[in-house]
């Protein structure tokens, strides 16, 4: 496909286009783990490749270990509670295991077949956003949190980091990775709970901290804190404290550097805010069945591709240097959501509940596929033809020495 037909459909013209030339990516990942440990670990996979093998197409063989999860959890643990057999837990570890060790290699790859392109940065950060919500289903079942409102959270909370990871590297030019970070000590720990699972059963998560540890006096109602609600705290907390607040700073450090305004930035994140606030006040209403009924599978397999939608646009911006993207059709029916599903039934008009909102999950699930393999098919055909590269094949192969 021409980079004119891109324009025709997604405004990717010539201009933006040639902003790739002066792509360079840039990184700082502060994590001792990654630094003294894993590294000699991923050099090592690295080096097991074979020359012939594409970068991207490690990240999407990657991907694929973590849809095998999903399809697991399908088959074992449909209700996302359990028990399952315990080899279930410990395929999600070795699943999401794999997935990290791709995407950390991938880059590596590219560097040795001197194919690094801005669509490996694009496809890689592309993939990790499409894995936000299912990696976090998979964690969901590890815990047996069932289609629950904690369900719900663990599913969808790393989209939160992910899209204010993603507004951070659009505003500095760089991928930013703390001392503790997601990709890193995050997965480790997550694998870490889905190898407990296997050990003790998903029913361990049910017990309070008192059952493990003998409180002070003063204390006790702490013990009766079940360890599942202990999760969700670390996890709020890490996101409030140690991940927001240094890509706020980071961004407007960068603003401050180019003698550019801060506060107008922070519009960029209202319609992402206001279609997450969209989406739980449709899932907290009293009328809504998607989480009674066990529907939080498909739920997560839609936002998966609402936000792979909303993260690879501002990606894509990034690395054309152009306007940052604001908006995504596939916001508008988690904005109608709230109203067919809360406000409407608050005023008697129930004829949306219940087998109607099924429908409408699907239908929306359907719209986000079709429309992101659409945008992401110009996209990809779009970047290939103006570099001269091919999306799954290095088109000149590297000889192994």
């Amino acid at each position: 496909m021409s980079a004119a037909s891109g324009k025709k459909a997604e405004l990717i013209d010539s201009s933006s286009l040639a902003n790739l030339r002066l792509y360079r990516y840039s990184s700082v990942d502060k994590s001792p783990i990654s630094n003294y440990i894993l590294r000699y670990y991923w050099n090592f996979i690295a080096e097991l490749m074979p020359l012939w093998l594409a970068p991207n197409l490690i990240t999407l063989l990657g991907f694929f270990c973590i849809y095998i999860n999903i399809v697991t959890i399908i088959v074992y643990i449909p209700d996302l509670v359990g028990p399952a057999p315990s080899w279930v837990y410990f395929s999600f570890a070795l699943g999401l295991w794999t997935y990290s060790t791709m995407d950390n290699v991938d880059g590596k790859q590219a560097r040795r077949t001197g194919s690094s392109s801005p669509l490996g940065e694009l496809f890689d950060h592309g993939i990790d956003s499409l894995n936000c919500t299912l990696g976090g289903l998979v964690e969901c079942a590890c815990m047996g949190l069932g289609s629950s409102g904690p369900g719900a959270f663990c599913t969808l909370i790393s989209c939160l980091a992910m899209f204010t990871s993603t507004w951070e590297t659009y505003h500095t030019h760089t991928l930013y990775l703390g001392y503790f970070n997601g990709p890193t000590e995050g997965l480790i720990i997550a694998c870490i709970l889905m190898l407990i699972s296997g050990i003790c059963g998903p029913e361990i998560w049910r017990q309070t901290l008192g059952d493990f540890v003998s409180l002070p006096e003063g204390f006790e109602k702490t013990g009766y804190t079940l360890l599942v609600d202990i999760f969700i705290y670390v996890v709020s907390a890490a996101f409030l404290i140690f991940h927001l607040p240094f890509c706020i700073w980071n961004v407007y450090k960068a603003r401050r550097t180019k003698n550019l305004p801060f506060l107008p930035v922070l519009l960029e994140c209202v319609p992402f805010t206001l279609s997450g606030l969209s989406l739980g006040l449709w899932l907290q209403s009293d009328f809504s069945v998607i989480l009674l009924e066990n529907h939080l599978i498909l739920l997560a397999l839609t936002i998966s591709f609402v936000f792979g939608r909303v993260t690879t646009k501002i990606i894509l911006a990034h690395l054309t240097l152009s306007p940052f993207p604001y908006w995504t059709i596939l916001y508008v029916p988690l904005f109608i959501a709230p109203f067919l599903f809360w406000i409407f039934p608050i005023m008697g008009l129930t004829i949306f509940t219940g087998k109607f909102e099924v429908y409408y999950l699907q239908a929306y699930f359907v719209f986000s596929v079709v429309y992101f393999f659409r945008w992401a098919t110009i996209v990809i055909n779009a970047l290939c033809d103006f570099l001269g590269i091919n999306c799954f094949t290095i088109k000149k192969p590297v000889k192994s020495h």
